[in-house]
């Protein structure tokens, strides 16, 4: 892994594949860059493609954690990122960076191309963001809530209120997944929980990003929660150069070589 220093001096670890134009994949929730990694190889012939271990997770640090400037500090992250995937291709494509974002990835993605990073084209598959049909229940101090059980070290409850105040999963379900082994994994992000939870309080609609001026395409699967194809088709509907599409056979797991052939669609219509 290579690293790149973020605006407070924290270091980002990132993982760049392919040759091309310069791209960068922004993962969900409770994840690392090896999420993003097998999207990155699928789009290795086409894009030099970069995977990174957002704030407070994997080989990456924090610098400066806390709720207050919790956006603003991952923005600075991926500027650095992005600045570093700039400086490393061959041929930036004329106009920047293409952005991938999977999930609450989707809503940084966006917040780069609404804030004026060097961002050419924006995906993103199932952000989670509120529509008329679907309000976004999480309390308004969720943030908090989630930072201030990490203070306590309780990592594992942080975790579990996460899922189920921000996910929705049942109790029930959360306590079973509490028993499984791959839990420790879940304790592990625990604390980058108090990033996705201030990005969805930021923009928890589309309107909240206010104007995208470069081609959008948003993407969710055929069989994911009725929310995320909701927000989906919203994120394509409001944007000028939006476009919606629907990736056949998948639900809210990203399938990396359907996504890479939407990417790439995108790439030469865009």
């Amino acid at each position: 892994m290579d690293h790149v220093t973020s605006q407070d001096g924290t270091a980002i670890a990132c993982r760049s594949v392919g040759e091309g134009p310069p791209a960068v994949v922004v993962n969900g929730a409770l994840s690392e860059h090896s999420s993003a990694l097998p999207l990155a190889l699928a789009l290795a012939g086409d894009l030099r493609t970069t995977v990174y271990d957002r704030r407070s997770r994997g080989h990456s640090g924090d610098s400066s954690p806390g709720v207050e400037g919790a956006v603003e500090r991952e923005l600075a992250d991926l500027a650095a990122v992005v600045e570093a995937a700039l400086g490393e291709a061959d041929d930036d494509g004329g106009s920047g960076v293409s952005v991938i974002g999977s999930s609450s990835g989707g809503l940084l993605a966006l917040a780069a191309a609404a804030t004026g990073l060097p961002v050419a084209r924006v995906v993103v598959f199932e952000p989670p963001l509120a529509t008329p049909g679907f309000p976004l229940s999480a309390p308004p101090d969720l943030p908090e809530q989630l930072h201030a059980l990490i203070g306590e070290g309780r990592r594992g409850d942080a975790a579990a209120l996460f899922l189920t105040a921000a996910v929705g999963l049942p109790a029930e379900v959360v306590a079973q997944m509490r028993r499984l082994p791959d839990w420790a994994e879940r304790e592990a992000l625990a604390a980058s929980t108090v990033y996705d939870t201030a990005l969805s309080r930021r923009y928890p609609e589309v309107a909240a990003f206010g104007p995208v001026d470069v081609p959008v395409l948003a993407l969710h699967g055929e069989g994911t929660w009725p929310m995320l194809r909701a927000s989906a088709v919203a994120v394509g509907e409001a944007f000028p150069g939006g476009r919606h599409r629907v990736v056949a056979g998948a639900d809210h797991r990203l399938d990396p070589d359907a996504v890479a052939a939407a990417v790439r669609e995108h790439l030469t219509t865009a």
